[in-house]
């Protein structure tokens, strides 16, 4: 290894180590252009693609983290040289690379071509919103988006839409004997155009708010009491938390929503109408 080629290499580690992300790639990708051959090629590689990944440059990720895809070792090995380009490639929705970067890592993608769209089971997704991080329920359609089930407080997010998520887990969830990964928020993939509301509801039983709950969920709309926020200091957010299902009965609950305006009043006023002590007021946008 020559002078030249150690010099480079302490100014790559020393920005990676200050977290100057710009500068730790341009040295990695200077090292690469220098020496392409060299044992530490694709670890350069890796790390150049990556600093451009926590930059949300994605097309440099992207071209760079194909160098270092073909600098690793045979697919199926779960290198996460492969894990990372498929996130780029999610990216930009260059679905061809996508697909053959999840198999080479060694996941289980089914056949096709275009956008994934499979189930990958319920996680949680930490927000990046203007207000702050928020933890919210999702289903995972491919390994690196997800779909958000819960109404966010942020008015900069919806229900339904689409995120595109880290692949190493920053904390968990644990519900109901089930422990559940929480992944950092990338990229807002795509955004829902599902309204948001909040209103405050009557429901003196629990068996009345269960029915209000699900006659929401039923039109795959959602409805949730706002007595089942949590708010966490960001080290405890990051760690194993404990939740458990709270019921919002009671008077005066305020709910959030998500839904048409039109469908959601009709389905406050359809649940009202079922019980002499239902009641709703205060539908509001949000």
């Amino acid at each position: 290894m020559n002078r030249r080629t150690r010099v480079l290499i302490d100014r790559a580690e020393r920005a990676w180590g200050r977290q100057e992300w710009a500068r730790a790639a341009d040295r990695y990708e200077r090292l690469l252009a220098a020496e392409p051959d060299h044992a530490l090629a694709g670890q350069w590689a890796f790390d150049a693609a990556l600093a451009h990944k926590f930059l949300r440059d994605w097309r440099k990720a992207f071209a760079v983290g194909r160098q270092a895809a073909a600098l690793v070792p045979p697919p199926g090995t779960g290198d996460p040289a492969h894990w990372n380009l498929g996130i780029a490639a999610t990216a930009l929705g260059e679905w061809e690379t996508a697909r053959a970067s999840w198999r080479a890592y060694g996941l289980d993608i089914a056949p096709g071509t275009g956008e994934i769209d499979q189930d990958f089971g319920i996680t949680c997704v930490r927000l990046d919103t203007p207000e702050g991080k928020e933890v919210v329920w999702a289903r995972r359609i491919c390994p690196t988006r997800a779909v958000v089930l819960n109404v966010p407080l942020s008015p900069a997010r919806r229900f339904g839409d689409i995120v595109l998520h880290d692949g190493a887990p920053e904390g968990e969830r644990v519900m109901g004997g089930h422990t559940y990964p929480v992944f950092d928020e990338l990229l807002l993939w795509r955004a829902s155009d599902m309204p948001t509301w909040t209103a405050e509801v009557t429901a003196p039983a629990e068996a009345d708010f269960d029915a209000l709950e699900t006659s929401f969920t039923a039109r795959d709309f959602a409805l949730e009491a706002t007595a089942g926020i949590r708010m966490l200091c960001g080290c405890c957010a990051e760690g194993r938390v404990e939740q458990e299902r709270t019921s919002g009965h009671g008077v005066g609950v305020g709910v959030r929503i998500a839904a048409p305006e039109a469908e959601a009043r009709s389905l406050l006023n359809a649940w009202a109408d079922m019980g002499d002590t239902r009641s709703w007021t205060d539908l509001v946008a949000v």
